[in-house]
């Protein structure tokens, strides 16, 4: 099981938040300020939050967006995953990936079956690296966006987290390009 180390240092990231959805505005976006709530709370600094519909090329914009900002280190989603003729966030981010993350798909629906059980295959809960950015996509309920962060998201984005974490490899990114976005956590 993972442990925090309290010897190291607290290493906060810039987390942008985006929801998907055809339906959700400021003042009900439960996902959304789920995430939010969440990030700020673990001592992360929120560095964006946007609703967007569910549009490929809408969702792409901001994405790649926040991609080449040097001031967003990590990307979370909510929202798209699912199945409906709508549901397009797989759709948009993936081909953005340079690597895919298939074990956060995998240990999602592990965590997600032991509370909703079969209904967790109704997720294209995905993940990935593209430009030196984590980016993950959760589905779209407060439930689901709770267990990805609780569950998952906040021991990997945590620094101090054993034996091993995230956010010490960010520096290591994007070394075949030679242009380290991240710092402070390890050379």
């Amino acid at each position: 099981m993972p442990s925090i180390d309290e010897a190291k240092e607290f290493v906060p990231l810039n987390i942008a938040v985006l929801t998907i959805s055809d339906t959700r505005t400021p003042a009900d976006d439960k996902s959304g300020t789920t995430l939010s709530d969440r990030i700020t709370s673990a001592g992360h600094h929120l560095a964006g939050r946007e609703i967007i519909s569910d549009d490929v090329e809408a969702i792409r914009a901001i994405i790649k967006n926040w991609i080449a900002d040097p001031g967003v280190d990590v990307i979370i989603t909510t929202g798209g995953t699912g199945f409906t003729g709508r549901d397009v966030t797989p759709e948009a981010i993936e081909p953005l990936f340079e690597k895919r993350m298939d074990g956060f798909s995998i240990a999602f629906h592990m965590l997600s079956h032991s509370k909703i059980g079969t209904s967790t295959i109704q997720s294209r809960a995905t993940a990935g690296v593209a430009g030196a950015t984590f980016i993950f996509c959760l589905p779209g309920s407060p439930g689901a966006c709770r267990d990805g962060w609780d569950g998952i998201l906040a021991a990997q984005l945590d620094y101090r987290t054993r034996p091993c974490n995230f956010v010490e490899i960010m520096p290591r990114l994007d070394e075949h390009l030679r242009r380290p976005k991240a710092r402070g956590a390890s050379a």
